[in-house]
């Protein structure tokens, strides 16, 4: 088994040296991960620039660009085989309902899962990265699994919460819950005495029931939620053909 690893964290994040460690063993491994911290830059590619592509001493390959850049950049020219599984992680921090669509973690596999190959983001609950041996295991766990039974190519977001090994509870399949809106930017004020903005914290949890990724998470199991790219919202082309016509 061949595997792909990335992240948002940057190539030296505990997270991810965590993640190749524990697949290390069962499987063939190449990191190609950003070369510092690009949380928050969803699917984004760089096209106003060229982007270079560097070794550390472990062995990881690192990018001046974003996570979507660097599977791009693995997958178009960079390796000589083409990977079984894409695996993306350890994010460090959630990344759950809305915060998918801003995750750089998320985007590194879909990025994979967009060029046909299955696909797996790892988070843990929160930042700090308490028991992150524990949610190592726990993907390697999940990697091993295979998912059979899912149709081909699957992308797969996964939770871990910061607890011990033996006192995670069974994964469960879960959708994505939602937040209420952002809190207001945070303004400041540079040297210079000009306006700065700061992004604000996310909204907390809206929809938070049973079945959704927070629910499944605050109880103490690892949530799993399946991902798809049609951004196509199906119930309303009927309305908008009738509309047009």
């Amino acid at each position: 088994m061949k595997i792909l690893i990335s992240n948002d964290d940057g190539y030296l994040a505990p997270g991810i040296i965590a993640l190749a460690n524990a697949l290390a063993p069962i499987a063939e491994i190449v990191v190609v991960a950003p070369d510092s911290n690009r949380s928050g830059s969803s699917n984004s590619l760089t096209l106003d620039r060229p982007l270079s592509v560097q070794r550390a001493e472990n062995g990881f390959y690192f990018i001046n660009g974003t996570p979507s850049d660097c599977v791009h950049v693995a997958l178009t020219g960079l390796l000589n085989f083409r990977p079984d599984l894409i695996v993306s992680g350890i994010n460090q921090g959630q990344n759950m309902g809305d915060d998918t669509l801003y995750s750089g973690t998320v985007a590194a596999a879909t990025e994979g899962f967009l060029f046909g190959i299955p696909a797996i983001a790892f988070s843990q609950l929160h930042k700090g990265w308490d028991e992150l041996d524990a949610a190592a295991m726990v993907a390697r766990d999940i990697v091993e699994r295979r998912f059979d039974n899912l149709p081909q190519p699957y992308l797969l977001n996964v939770n871990i919460p910061n607890l011990p090994y033996d006192q995670l509870k069974p994964a469960l399949a879960t959708r994505l819950g939602k937040r209420h809106e952002s809190e207001s930017v945070i303004k400041a004020q540079d040297p210079h005495g000009r306006d700065i903005y700061w992004i604000g914290p996310p909204g907390g949890a809206r929809d938070a029931g049973e079945g959704t990724d927070f629910h499944a998470t605050a109880n103490g199991h690892v949530s799993i939620t399946p991902l798809q790219i049609d951004l196509t919202h199906a119930t309303q082309l009927a309305a908008l053909r009738k509309d047009l016509s």
